[in-house]
């Protein structure tokens, strides 16, 4: 099985290699349909635009923003078409998530990509 990673929309695609899904509900500013080398923008995975707007990337918010995601992506029936097609993109090669976010570290990438990984591992 292939790996799941993350990378920034906004640097130069470290791998090309591997299927580019953008998890941003908004499309990125400044970035062309073409420079992104999507394979698929399932943008109904994003956190609502009250989270959005309500998290506003303050990393203090980042265990709140964190449940609040995770509540919003059991409820979405979105997430299950998501999960399938990561695990059967995964038997062929990596999966890459791309966000906009400037913050590494404290973004909805990195909670859906924790959550992925976990019911990956589960089934």
């Amino acid at each position: 099985m292939e790996e799941l990673k993350l990378e920034r929309v906004y640097r130069q695609p470290a791998d090309l290699a591997g299927y580019r899904i953008l998890v941003d509900r908004l499309w990125p500013r400044g970035i062309s349909k073409v420079k992104a080398q999507l394979d698929w923008w399932p943008k109904e995975i994003g956190p609502s635009t009250d989270l959005r707007k309500w998290y506003g990337h303050d990393p203090a918010k980042f265990p709140d923003f964190k449940a609040r995601y995770l509540a919003e992506l059991a409820a979405n029936p979105a997430y299950p078409e998501l999960l399938a097609r990561v695990k059967e993109e995964l038997v062929r090669q990596p999966v890459i998530l791309l966000f906009g976010a400037k913050d590494e570290e404290h973004n909805q990438a990195v909670v859906l990509a924790e959550k992925l990984r976990a019911d990956l591992a589960a089934s």
